[in-house]
């Protein structure tokens, strides 16, 4: 065997692994370097564990990506495995069949990226052809599966993934999306059907497909990675490594239980978290970043949070995942002492009186009459103003004939800082309403009371508790649950507020690195453009 040919794809400019293009958004290839730092973290926790052992010398350690794509994880598992078990398996040829036969085994979640993996791990589609670096194998899947699974419908959705029928329900010829790690009530058995024997393996690691998109262009797509979690928990690892999208820290559609989960679960040993996706996926635009867990078995404490910015690490906190009385995740380790000053107050939070969307119950897309007319009620709407009847107001009734303040409902969707975060606010005077285009603040007493108000939404503190719970541009009533309420009959400024909780220079400086000045003398009085133009 050719002891070099194996193993030269790293010495490689560029390694083919960073050239590849993803095949779309719910199968986004993992850069080899950032498989590296996941690995990286895997070691140190496995040295911290094993007095100081190295991962990578021990022969018994089986190692599972259940949802392969480029192969890159079991490529660099393998990569690290050839060099570090060289003492104790001598032979090349008999060290790279132990290894590939014994220690390192994936799930193809396509067809197509399948044979990708087993060409980038056993340098052959075929992991019994003439090219392939293992002997051992009889089989042309070797130890990388894939299979075709169908999905389970029960009314018109699996009842596994949530595949809408109407969509998935294929023929032959097209992939069903339908993942096997996923797609079973019994996961161990399923490992034994596919791999054979009782497999327990010590390492899951890997990049789960993220969304089902039904044709909601993004908006509507049902998450799945979570799924995936879960199920890779349920085979009782004694490591668990995903990356996943971040947004499940305090939103994401039907992720509340496994948010809810994941939070109370103190083997969560560490997170890594990316704000901007870009800095890992480039090209790849992921709303509210990504970032990689490991998870312990073992483990029973605080949990390590590291942030990154341009995959520089920029903080480091052992800090619980749920701080008290919040039932989200907050990224940011800098947050956490402003956060601890700010409700030190114990003030209510002003979530009590934002409205839920569709304040009046109109949608975004209902526009009202042109011009006005006898009876009717102002209408704020998406690209200005109109007028409807009042019965055509199905809601919020007790805020039409006061004075509130209106915000936009979607925010700003950068992922980087410093950023508005929110749309700049607009009085709503009496006998006016809104479309869903907006959220509802009040009502308050009177104008000046309204005017305050949209001065204290316009400081840089309230907008950066507001980021605290706001993953996505979306920004629905709980965004504002950090937020306490002010005495309205004055205006306020970011120097009162920094003053009034306390603020060191230093968590102001943090603030203001986050959250972009905002300059409500420039807000159309028309209402026709309330949100901060991205930069």
């Amino acid at each position: 065997m050719n002891t070099q040919a194996p193993f030269t794809l790293r010495a490689r400019n560029p390694d083919v692994l960073e050239c590849i293009a993803n095949l779309s958004n719910d199968e986004v290839f993992t850069p080899p370097g950032f498989a590296g730092r996941m690995l990286d973290t895997l070691a140190e926790a496995w040295a911290a564990d094993h007095s100081g052992a190295n991962l990578w010398a021990d022969p018994t350690v089986r190692f599972l990506d259940p949802c392969t794509k480029s192969g890159v994880f079991l490529r660099e598992i393998t990569r690290r495995l050839v060099e570090g078990l060289k003492e104790q398996i001598p032979d090349l040829q008999e060290r790279v069949n132990h290894i590939l036969t014994q220690q390192v085994f994936g799930i193809g979640i396509t067809r197509l990226t399948a044979m990708m993996a087993r060409r980038s791990v056993y340098c052959s589609k075929h992991a019994n052809g003439p090219h392939s670096i293992c002997t051992r194998f009889t089989t042309e899947e070797g130890n990388i599966w894939f299979e075709r699974v169908e999905h389970t419908w029960k009314d018109e959705r699996c009842r596994y993934c949530g595949a809408a029928k109407s969509v998935f329900d294929r023929g032959e010829g097209v992939e069903t999306h339908a993942y096997a790690f996923i797609h079973t009530d019994d996961i161990k058995n399923r490992m034994k059907e596919i791999f054979g024997g009782d497999m327990q393996f010590d390492v899951i690691i890997g990049n789960p497909p993220y969304q089902l998109d039904d044709g909601g262009f993004g908006r509507s797509a049902s998450p799945i990675y979570h799924l995936f979690v879960q199920q890779a928990k349920n085979l009782e690892p004694r490591y668990l490594s995903l990356v996943i999208p971040a947004r499940w820290y305090a939103g994401g559609k039907g992720l509340d239980e496994f948010r809810a989960e994941m939070l109370n679960d103190n083997r969560l040993r560490e997170i890594h978290d990316f704000p901007d996706a870009t800095d890992v996926f480039p090209g790849v635009q992921i709303k509210g970043g990504i970032c990689y867990f490991l998870w312990d078995r073992d483990h029973r404490g605080l949990c390590r949070v590291c942030s990154y910015v341009k995959q520089e690490r920029v903080s480091e906190m052992e800090r619980p995942l749920l701080e008290e009385g919040a039932d989200v995740f907050i990224r940011y380790n800098e947050a956490i002492p402003i956060l601890e000053k700010v409700r030190a107050h114990r003030e209510p939070s002003i979530k009590g009186i934002v409205s839920t969307r569709k304040p009046f119950g109109l949608p975004t897309n209902y526009i009202g009459k042109s011009k006005p007319f006898p009876g009717a009620v102002k209408l704020y709407q998406n690209g200005g103003v109109g007028y409807v009847w009042r019965d055509e107001l199905t809601t919020g009734h007790h805020l039409i004939e006061k004075w509130k303040v209106l915000i936009p409902y979607l925010g700003s969707g950068s992922d980087s800082f410093p950023h508005p975060i929110l749309g700049r606010p607009l009085l709503g005077e009496p006998n006016s309403a809104c479309t869903e285009t907006y959220m509802c603040i009040g009502p308050v007493p009177d104008e000046m009371s309204a005017t305050n108000l949209t001065t204290y939404i316009s400081t840089r503190l309230f907008r950066f508790l507001v980021l605290l719970q706001k993953p996505t541009q979306h920004a629905p009533r709980r965004v504002y649950t950090f937020v306490p309420m002010q005495d309205f009959s004055k205006p306020w400024t970011d120097e009162e507020l920094y003053a009034k909780y306390g603020l060191t220079q230093d968590e102001i400086a943090f603030i203001e690195s986050m959250v972009r000045p905002m300059d409500l003398t420039s807000a159309n009085q028309n209402g026709k453009d309330w949100t901060d133009d991205e930069e």
